[in-house]
């Protein structure tokens, strides 16, 4: 599974904070489920549930939301597109820990498609499938979001894997 590593790079590179503290930053992915067909094909779909937890973290929660929102959109865009899944796709839960940090908890609803075929001689090649795209509207390559003149976050605009 690529999503996981591809949003931990993102979040810590957009993030000040995270990245003078990559430990402060969990990862991990719940209740998977593998989808394939029964057809000859051994391709098939990854479908779970991301969670990323930011814990003692001092910093606005739009720094990470905003970025946040820019790599869903390359990565899982039928999350902001599908009415249905914008609902439950992306949530998100904060504990005030005291009156300077929080701990922030975010879950994904993500997929990853996966092409397995034959490659001759007994052999298969994996291939894990980018999301298709649509013509950008932040084409910039890199990013700055400011709540007046406070710098929340930075970025460079998330790469598609192709």
């Amino acid at each position: 599974m690529y999503k996981p590593k591809s949003l931990r790079a993102h979040l810590t590179a957009a993030s000040a904070e995270l990245q003078q503290n990559p430990d402060k930053l969990l990862i991990f992915a719940e209740g998977g489920n593998t989808v394939a067909t029964g057809t000859a094909s051994l391709s098939f779909e990854y479908r779970y549930k991301l969670n990323i937890i930011i814990t003692d973290y001092s910093g606005s929660e739009d720094a990470i939301m905003v970025p946040l929102l820019a790599w869903v959109q390359v990565h899982q865009r039928d999350l902001l597109d599908n009415a249905e899944l914008r609902k439950t796709g992306i949530g998100f839960d904060v504990d005030y820990n005291n009156h300077t940090s929080i701990d922030l908890a975010i879950t994904l609803a993500l997929t990853e498609r996966v092409i397995v075929k034959p490659a001759g001689a007994g052999r298969l090649e994996v291939l894990h499938l980018a999301e298709p795209q649509r013509t950008p509207a932040y084409t910039a390559e890199f990013w700055q979001a400011y709540a007046g003149d406070a710098l929340l976050a930075e970025w460079q605009t998330p790469a598609n894997p192709e």
